[in-house]
């Protein structure tokens, strides 16, 4: 069962007791990430999350390492689109500790130059990894393409430029605007006792000042379909298909989630089955949807040797087509619907997911469903919100496509965007 708390400076606390578990999972949610950036200072929410592991007034890097590993304990964080976080998964015995460790953190890191200096090398490095990575480089470049025109378009690590621009006063100026306690939440989920956890994040949390609590405002988010593609001396082609898709919080997700399965995302998908199992013309095939509070996207991904684009492309397009005229069939429905379900109820089994689940949920919605809203929600789903949602993807003919190859192949999909992939 699921409980929430408001400290008097604003800050939300949301914890999941399971009593059965022996660890516990904490982390501090802050609603800030590259949606939040602009062209001048992308990569900033990211650059923080880095510096706030280098050390405080009371600990080193080495230490705060040091400490977490000599308990059994992990660290770790995460910045993307729209939140950061910082958690750590600990022994139940250890949970002052973690709270401690994690107010030291956000209130008290040294920013130090010499650090900034050495960790702005390392995020560029991180940065030419994922250039070495042509998967990863279509995803983005289609990220960029569809949200043109919105900061959901900008890539979480930011640029080199932007990157050498920051510094100390930049990076405190930006963590003083977003990383308020109105701004923030911190969720745990684990084996507690209730009344000496929430005791012990009062005293770390509850001197927390910040300005008043920021706008929530949702931005008005356009979609761009077009073609991009970047020549990369690679054997493979990487194609990314972009599609309009569903706001984070609608009722729309659900059905959008089965036919993502029954498409692309899984093993028995109609994608996978019919362009690896049966052609064997990709080792990599498969599809998944983008949530956002101000909208989202469906993607379709393969990566494949050149020569096969025109084949592969054919054979998304009879995929999509026989998904628009046919649907689905009710024994699709019920096994998407079980499927969810029970990737939903193993993921239950992790105090980390469910630390993850209920503090995003806050964060980002303001509500939390139980285990049985959820499985109810799926259960609910019925054939006309499948044929919506088919119809919302797909019924336009409008997508924008990013492509990463050896070769120029932006021809070939132009055609496919002026006729139309069906």
């Amino acid at each position: 069962m699921y409980k929430k708390y408001t400290l008097n400076n604003g800050l939300r606390i949301v914890t999941e007791h399971i009593p059965y578990v022996k660890s516990l999972s904490i982390g501090v949610w802050i609603e800030t990430g590259s949606k939040n950036e602009n062209l001048m200072n992308n990569g900033v929410s990211h650059f923080i999350e880095h510096m706030l592991f280098k050390g405080t007034t009371n600990r080193s890097a080495k230490d705060i390492a040091d400490t977490v590993d000599g308990i059994g304990g992990q660290i770790n964080a995460f910045t993307a689109k729209e939140c950061t976080c910082y958690y750590l998964k600990v022994l139940d015995s250890h949970y002052q500790l973690a709270i401690d460790i994690l107010a030291d953190m956000i209130f008290n890191s040294k920013f130090d130059p010499n650090e900034i200096d050495k960790e702005r090398s390392v995020i560029l490095e991180e940065i030419s990894m994922y250039e070495d990575s042509p998967e990863d480089v279509a995803h983005d470049l289609l990220s960029q393409t569809i949200f043109e025109d919105h900061a959901l378009g900008y890539p979480i690590l930011g640029t080199r430029e932007t990157l050498l621009s920051m510094d100390r006063e930049s990076l405190l100026s930006y963590m003083n605007e977003y990383y308020t306690p109105t701004n923030a939440v911190i969720s745990v989920a684990g084996n507690f006792n209730e009344d000496t956890l929430l005791e012990e994040i009062k005293e770390k949390f509850e001197g927390w000042k910040g300005k008043e609590a920021l706008p929530k405002l949702e931005s008005q988010l356009d979609f761009n379909y077009k073609i991009i593609e970047k020549i990369k001396d690679i054997e493979q082609t990487h194609l990314c298909l972009g599609f309009k898709g569903v706001k984070m919080g609608k009722r729309e997700v659900y059905p959008l989630l089965v036919v993502n399965n029954i498409l692309g995302g899984s093993m028995s998908s109609r994608l996978f089955q019919t362009i690896r199992e049966d052609r064997g013309l990709a080792y990599s095939v498969y599809s998944y949807p983008s949530i956002y509070k101000d909208g989202g996207m469906f993607t379709i991904y393969a990566g494949l040797n050149p020569m096969q684009l025109d084949e592969v492309s054919y054979l998304i397009n009879q995929e999509i087509e026989n998904l628009v005229k046919r649907g689905l069939t009710m024994a699709e429905l019920n096994k998407a619907k079980e499927q969810l379900k029970g990737n939903y109820i193993l993921g239950l089994e992790s105090t980390s997911s469910r630390m993850t689940s209920i503090g995003k949920s806050e964060l980002l919605l303001g509500k939390i469903h139980s285990p049985k809203e959820t499985i109810q929600m799926i259960d609910d789903i019925n054939m006309e919100e499948i044929d919506k949602i088919i119809s919302s993807l797909f019924g336009s003919n409008d997508f924008a496509a990013a492509v990463v190859s050896k070769q120029g192949h932006k021809d070939q999909l132009e055609k496919m965007l002026t006729k139309g992939l069906r």
